[in-house]
């Protein structure tokens, strides 16, 4: 029997739809494991079109009120939400490691960035100007307006299920959007907890809407209705692509951050060992199962040999377990999907002529536990230059010329994130030219942060979240033409 104190208090197995919890229509129920264990710890409803049409209808007939809410009162509201966020972040984390694995200190990490997502945007939603343009005709004064946009749908991944939601959240509810929000299947508990939060601090029955179940009929849902005038997901470039051409029969607005295959750069003049520890951070962090993690390290001649010593010594010591162990810095993948798809990536390097310099096999802890890896001599060939691991596999690649790194940081349809280390400023500047990716980290392995746009570019997706653009794919703009003046 779970002690109904600490994190189960957020371990919501009903959906809020309307201000009610409820239970699906069919009384159907899913389970959600420990991944580190794989204890089922509980359920959550297996909703599907049904409850998500009344779930947008609720959100719809919230709208107009909560639009007209004062913008002083939206943002108390968001600052009350960020307190409760900071007040519970111990409990939330838990709930967050048991339900999708990473180390306690990431998760902690985790709800105090959704936090900072929160109150960065309680701050910006004050900001969102509109502006009066010089008319060309006298008499006249033309406004330019910002409104929100209305019912947002919201569709989020597993591998942050908290903060990946405040990212959408936050900006929605600061512009007086509604939400009807979709979490992923295997971590549902996070995101049901932002609805127990919400219903705490005060917002309006039927703002906040979370509802768990079937991705297909949801995500149906929220396309089909008219009155879903925005829907945000983050996930695979393959579904991505499948609700933009869904979003076509309503004229959605979209906002899609999708798959990742980033470059990491490392040039003959780069601090060797900020390089490594970049690479640690950014490779390895969240057992690698990060959209925007290192995928494909290049590393130049001259410091290759250094480089992956280095990194093999600092990825052995890599302490694997429970993410509520002390001291552990990685946890288990999510499922064997997950696994068995890096046990793919490892023999088809090894079959191409690559080295597995340590690891390269499942965890003796078993379960979905996995060696952390690193893989020298990867080429072009292998199937990890083009395609996204998500996994605790580094292959490091060998170059010779800038050019060449870039042509070869390049080749893919992806452009979400990428990473270079070099002390040329000059070099710098030409790889920010050069580099086809949203995101650039020039000498660190972790750049997200609130105050700066997150999203990329090609087929990485649609939109930005975070800075002072994250407002904007909630907000219609609207031009008043005044005449007879």
């Amino acid at each position: 029997m779970l002690d109904q104190t600490g994190y189960t208090q957020w371990m919501r197995e009903t959906c809020l739809i309307g201000g009610e919890w409820i239970g699906a229509d069919s009384g159907k129920t899913i389970d959600v494991t420990n991944k580190a264990t794989g204890e089922v710890i509980g359920t959550v409803p297996g909703m599907g079109r049904a409850e998500a049409d009344r779930a947008i209808a609720d959100a719809s007939a919230a709208f107009p009120a909560f639009r007209d809410m004062p913008l002083m009162d939206r943002c108390a509201l968001l600052w009350k939400l960020h307190d409760a966020l900071m007040d519970n972040q111990a409990s939330l984390a838990e709930l967050l490691t048991v339900e999708m694995g990473k180390p306690l200190a990431e998760a902690k990490g985790e709800i105090a960035i959704g936090a900072q997502y929160v109150r960065w945007f309680a701050e910006e939603a004050r900001r969102a100007k509109g502006e009066i343009v010089p008319a060309g005709v006298n008499g006249r004064r033309i406004l330019v307006t910002k409104h929100a946009v209305g019912v947002v749908g919201m569709i989020t991944p597993w591998n942050f299920p908290s903060s990946m939601l405040a990212r959408k959240i936050a900006p929605a509810l600061a512009v007086g959007c509604t939400v009807v929000a979709k979490p992923a299947t295997a971590t549902p508990y996070s995101g049901l907890a932002w609805g127990a939060l919400a219903e705490e601090v005060g917002y309006p029955k039927g703002v906040v809407n979370i509802l768990t179940g079937s991705a297909r009929e949801i995500a149906g849902a929220m396309m089909d209705a008219f009155e879903t005038r925005k829907v945000t997901f983050t996930g695979s470039t393959e579904v991505g692509k499948e609700l933009m051409r869904q979003s076509a029969d309503t004229v959605k607005k979209v906002s899609m951050e999708l798959g990742g295959n980033a470059p990491f750069l490392v040039f003959d003049d780069a601090d060797l060992d900020r390089a490594v520890e970049g690479a640690m951070v950014s490779k390895f962090r969240n057992s690698g199962q990060t959209c925007v993690c290192a995928n494909r390290i290049y590393v130049q001649a001259g410091i290759h040999d250094a480089f992956v010593a280095k990194l093999k010594e600092k990825t052995e010591a890599l302490k694997v377990g429970d993410g509520r162990e002390d001291g552990v810095e990685q946890g288990p993948m999510i499922d064997e999907d997950a696994v068995a798809k890096v046990e793919e990536f490892v023999a088809d390097a090894k079959e191409k002529g690559a080295e597995v310099v340590t690891g390269g096999d499942r965890h003796e802890k078993g379960g979905t536990f996995f060696q952390p890896t690193v893989v020298a001599g990867a080429t072009q060939a292998m199937k990890f230059a083009t395609e996204e691991i998500f996994g605790p596999l580094a292959p490091v690649f060998r170059f010779e010329t800038e050019e060449e790194a870039i042509e070869m940081a390049n080749a893919t349809v992806y452009g979400l994130a990428c990473y270079a280390y070099t002390q040329d400023l000059g070099r710098a500047f030409r790889l920010n030219e050069g580099l086809q990716y949203g995101m650039i980290g020039i000498n660190s392995g972790l750049i997200t942060t609130v105050e700066a746009p997150f999203g990329g570019v090609k087929e990485s997706g649609l939109g930005k979240e975070g800075g002072s653009q994250g407002l904007e794919d909630y907000l219609e703009t609207k031009y008043v033409c005044i005449d007879g003046i």
